[in-house]
């Protein structure tokens, strides 16, 4: 028997689909071009690039936040289990086989203020974060996927 899913989580998911809509733009722009010091160090010459940047930075932390701290605790209200801390939710997602890499998933979280405060200072850490960015943007996208087609074959979504 299906459950039928809150709506607090219909319009989370709608909202985490916009995110990743977003996201995935503003990475195909920004990964377009070669990223590394000498890159970064431009920023402050060229501005759209440093929006484009900002962009993607808040995009990728937007994403990670809504899916982690909000997504993920009210599907598993939906489940009719409590949500714990978010690393025991992330434990239990990974457990369902809806999240691939607990540890990946922390690696991103902790990337958060290297990508926020670095730039400024360390424009080679800063380059090797935000490749490392990057390449975990899947991660996040494919963990939506996940839990979209569990939503789908578990739960009742009206409305």
């Amino acid at each position: 028997m299906k459950l039928a899913a809150s709506e607090r989580l219909r319009f989370l998911l709608a909202t985490v689909e916009k995110e990743k809509e977003h996201l995935l733009l503003t990475t195909s722009r920004l990964f377009a071009q070669k990223i590394d010091a000498a890159w970064i160090s431009s920023l402050e010459a060229n501005p759209d690039l440093a929006e484009r940047l900002d962009a993607f930075v808040a995009r990728f932390n937007r994403l990670q936040d809504t899916i982690g701290d909000k997504l993920i605790p009210e599907l598993m209200r939906n489940m009719q289990e409590t949500p714990g801390a978010a690393l025991d939710n992330l434990g239990r997602m990974e457990k369902l086989g809806l999240l691939a890499s607990v540890e990946e998933w922390i690696e991103a979280r902790n990337l958060r203020n290297r990508l926020v405060h670095e730039y400024m200072h360390e424009p080679g850490e800063f380059a090797e974060a935000l490749k490392r960015a990057g390449a975990l943007v899947p991660l996040l996208t494919a963990t939506d996927e996940a839990l979209r087609r569990y939503v789908d074959m578990h739960l009742v979504i009206k409305g």
